[in-house]
């Protein structure tokens, strides 16, 4: 299975350096063409309305709306998060409205509101690393979608259907936790839940990559800011 990283900004080098420790292939995704043969998307974190107008100017808003009608899996990440709400505010941003959630932008505030929280999850029985940078907040869901982790009582890991969306960034760690529940999801592979592929086995938390690479974590929030 393919998987494509939306490219025009943000962090989808972290992305692909985490599918890159599991194992996995990818492309990163500049154009609607690179989505030729693309059956897995990540929408990374970023500036969302910057992203949002690169996708429109190159038609990838309604080449990535298409994937999904097609069954096509995609993960979002921050930015990707408001990206796929249906609704979005804080301010009103347009959006791929293919996920039935409402998010609230800079939800916790700007950069100073940036934390590094161990968190619980339906999908791994030990706490996994959470890494806020000026996080959306998820106000509402919709009754098909599944609240997988909660932050301070709002949802920040949730699916629908072949949609995951992670309000944190779990790219900036060194655990592939939610990496590897996204392509069961996507049956990435032709692998399911139950493989005895290692890249889809429950992982224990990774070190606390935020803690440890202190000067980086410093220099991405400020690129984020800027």
């Amino acid at each position: 299975m393919k998987i494509g990283i939306l490219a025009v900004q943000g962090d989808f080098e972290a992305h692909a350096a985490t599918l890159a420790r599991m194992g996995a292939e990818y492309v990163f995704v500049r154009t609607a063409r690179d989505l030729n043969g693309v059956d897995v998307v990540i929408l990374p974190g970023g500036e969302s309305t910057t992203q949002w107008k690169f996708l429109v100017e190159e038609g990838l808003d309604k080449a990535l709306v298409e994937h999904a009608a097609e069954g096509g899996a995609i993960f979002g990440t921050c930015a990707g998060a408001i990206l796929l709400a249906k609704e979005v505010r804080n301010p009103e941003q347009d959006s791929l409205k293919l996920a039935d959630i409402a998010v609230i932008r800079n939800g916790y505030g700007r950069q100073l509101a940036s934390d590094v929280r161990q968190g619980a999850t339906a999908i791994s029985p030990e706490p996994i690393e959470m890494v806020f940078i000026r996080a959306p907040i998820i106000e509402r869901v919709g009754p098909d979608v599944e609240v997988l982790a909660k932050f301070e009582g709002n949802p920040v890991l949730i699916r629908q259907g072949r949609i995951l969306i992670a309000t944190f960034h779990p790219e900036l760690t060194t655990d592939t936790t939610v990496h590897e529940y996204f392509l069961r999801i996507a049956g990435a592979g032709g692998l399911h839940a139950g493989s005895s592929d290692p890249r889809l086995e429950p992982t224990r938390p990774g070190k606390l990559w935020a803690r440890e690479h202190s000067g980086e974590y410093v220099r991405r929030l400020r690129s984020d800011q800027e």
